[in-house]
C-alpha cells in the first residue's frame, strides 16, 4: 500500500502547526488526461446557456406578399422579401435554443478530479492552513498576507468550509482568488489553478465526502462506463 503523502498545516502567522495526511487514494494516483479532458470538456459544456436563437423565412415579420408578379419581368421569380436571398430575410441553418449538456457518470468525474489534485500534491501545490488569521471582522489585507506566505502564483484556488464567512467576505474580491466550498470542489477549478490551498475543516469535509468513498476508483474505465450506463437504464 502505498503510504499517505503529508502536508505541512501552517498557522494564521505562517508557523507550522502540524500535519495533515492526504490519502494516497485521493492525492497520488494515475493522472488519466484523457478522461480529465473528457470531464472538463463536458463541464464547460453544461455551464453554457444556450440561448442563442435566429429567426427563420417564417419567423420574420413581414413578407406575405409577392415583391413582383411571378412571370414577365425578366427577374427571378420570387414569393417573399424574408427569403434568405433578401436583407432582412430569415436565417438558414441558423442556431436555435438547446441544451449543450453531456452525461458523465459520477464515477468519471471522481476520478479525474482524483487526478488533477493528485498532479497538484506531487508537485508541492497542496496546501493546508488552520485558517486566514481574520477574527471578529473580514480583512482582505490579512488574508492576503497569509496566502503570500504560502504561494505566490497567478492563480490560487482556496477552499473554505460552508459557513466560513469570514474568509469568504475577506478573498471574495481578490483576483488572483477563486473561492470553493468544500463541496464543490471540481476538475476544472483545480486545473486552472496554480496552487489549491485547504482550510484544515474544508479538508476533513472534503476526505469525509463521496470522493473516498468505496465506490469511487482512482481510474474510470470504458467497461466502468457502460456498466453505469447499464445500471442507470435498467432503473
Amino acid at each position: 500500500m502505498v503510504a499517505a503523502l503529508s502536508v505541512e498545516v501552517l498557522d494564521p502567522k505562517g508557523k507550522k502547526a502540524g500535519t495533515a495526511e492526504l490519502p494516497s487514494e485521493v492525492f497520488d494516483v494515475v493522472t488519466n488526461v484523457p478522461l480529465i479532458h473528457q470531464v472538463v470538456v463536458a463541464q464547460r459544456a453544461a455551464a453554457r446557456q444556450g440561448t442563442h436563437d435566429t429567426k427563420s423565412r417564417g419567423e420574420v415579420r413581414g413578407g406575405g406578399k409577392k415583391p413582383y408578379k411571378q412571370k414577365g419581368t425578366g427577374r427571378a421569380r420570387q414569393g417573399s422579401i424574408r427569403a434568405p436571398q433578401f436583407a432582412g430575410g430569415g436565417i438558414v441553418h441558423g442556431p436555435t435554443p438547446r441544451s449543450y449538456d453531456q452525461r458523465t457518470p459520477k464515477k468519471m468525474k471522481v476520478a479525474a478530479l482524483r487526478g488533477a489534485l493528485s498532479d497538484r500534491a506531487r508537485n508541492g501545490r497542496v496546501h493546508v492552513v488552520t485558517g486566514f488569521g481574520v477574527d471578529g471582522a473580514p480583512s482582505t489585507r490579512t488574508a492576503l498576507t497569509m496566502l503570500a506566505k504560502l504561494s505566490g502564483r497567478k492563480h490560487v484556488l482556496v477552499v473554505t468550509e460552508r459557513g466560513d464567512e469570514l474568509t469568504v467576505k475577506s478573498l471574495r474580491n481578490v483576483e488572483q482568488v477563486h473561492l470553493l466550498v468544500a463541496d464543490q470542489l471540481n476538475t476544472y477549478d483545480v486545473l486552472v489553478s496554480d496552487d489549491v490551498v485547504f482550510t484544515q475543516g474544508a479538508l476533513d469535509v472534503f476526505l469525509a465526502g463521496p470522493a473516498t468513498g468505496r465506490s469511487a476508483k482512482a481510474v474510470a474505465t470504458s467497461s466502468e462506463a457502460d456498466e453505469t450506463a447499464a445500471e442507470e437504464a435498467a432503473k
